[in-house]
């Protein structure tokens, strides 16, 4: 299986709504098509407007097998009004709060990758609360507090399969660096740390691990 994305997949990425630098998105598809080769689903958490969901559903077509992504839409911390990310285009006129699912199934369907992407609306640790079927790859790039990032490492993490991947974004060793890194990184070294994941690759604030150990 080819380990970079066909043309109009990239292409989609780069039109995608979304954060994630083209370095870290060519990394994160050669990690989902690697760990498709095990046959079973990969997993993302945080959604927001699909722009990484193309790239697994890419990778999940490719290989025959299914993407999931997990996300309530109603955008994380520092996507809210008067923060650094806030989008005014993803607020539901009506309601006046954030809903990036419209965008998100606009994105997934001008890509033609509807059908390889199941779309779970909802909130990470309810969802994986319910979840009991192994992953070959959950894609770890939800809330940036203590709290939400070490919440979906603990439901998501201890179902990934036995050589399967852990990706983790927006991992920032230096406080100065990046004011959303600092959870996401000690989520990493927590990782690390459990002895049941071993580094495979860095690439900008993208770090993949592989399960080699039990637990978490």
């Amino acid at each position: 299986m080819p380990m970079t994305p066909e043309p109009a997949v990239l292409a989609a990425f780069e039109a995608a709504k979304g954060f994630m630098p083209a370095d870290e998105g060519l990394a994160l598809y050669a990690a989902a098509a690697e760990a498709a080769r095990l046959g079973l689903p990969l997993l993302e958490v945080g959604t927001y407007c699909g722009r990484s969901t193309i790239l697994l559903a890419g990778a999940a077509r490719a290989a025959g097998v299914t993407a999931l992504t997990v996300d309530h839409h109603r955008g994380s911390e520092e996507q809210q009004p008067g923060w650094e990310y806030h989008d005014p285009e993803t607020v539901d006129a009506e309601l006046g709060v954030m809903d990036t699912l419209p965008t998100f199934r606009r994105t997934l369907h001008r890509a033609g990758l509807e059908d390889h992407v199941v779309a779970l609306v909802g909130r990470s640790p309810q969802v994986a609360a319910v979840w009991n079927t192994p992953l070959a790859l959950v894609f770890v790039d939800g809330g940036h507090t203590d709290e939400h990032a070490s919440a979906d490492y603990e439901g998501w993490a201890p179902h990934v399969a036995d050589g399967g991947l852990l990706v983790i974004h927006d991992v920032f060793p230096d406080p100065a660096d990046e004011f959303t890194g600092q959870a996401p990184y000690r989520v990493y070294l927590r990782a690390l740390a459990s002895g049941a994941f071993t580094e495979v690759s860095a690439t900008g604030s993208l770090r993949v691990l592989r399960r080699t150990g039990a637990g978490v």
